[in-house]
């Protein structure tokens, strides 16, 4: 999976489409991220010891990374692509503009 934690990603299908975030989590064994504010669900929430208070909270849930585009500072929601330094390491580039993510 190229998404990390602190991507900002734009939603191109789906419910939430044209919404952005940053990616809070990432659950990579079921290909899946969680965006801020994106793909929101009202839970029912019963009063336990750890929250004192129960009700309807609102969640975030989880959003497939197909349906999740990263945004280039430079020309908007793209696709990753890498690119090896001279040093070994490995570098996220922008697939349109061709710079650095």
């Amino acid at each position: 999976m190229k998404l990390k934690k602190g991507d900002r990603v734009r939603v191109i299908a789906g419910k939430d489409i044209g919404k952005e975030g940053e990616v809070t989590r990432v659950l990579r064994e079921r290909d899946r991220v969680i965006v801020d504010a994106i793909n929101v669900a009202k839970k029912h929430q019963k009063a336990t010891k750890a929250t004192m208070q129960g009700g309807i909270i609102d969640k975030d849930m989880p959003i497939h990374v197909s349906n999740v585009a990263i945004l280039c500072e430079s020309c908007g929601p793209t696709k990753i692509g890498f690119r090896f330094e001279r040093d070994g390491t490995k570098v996220r580039i922008c697939r349109k503009c061709g710079g650095d993510l």
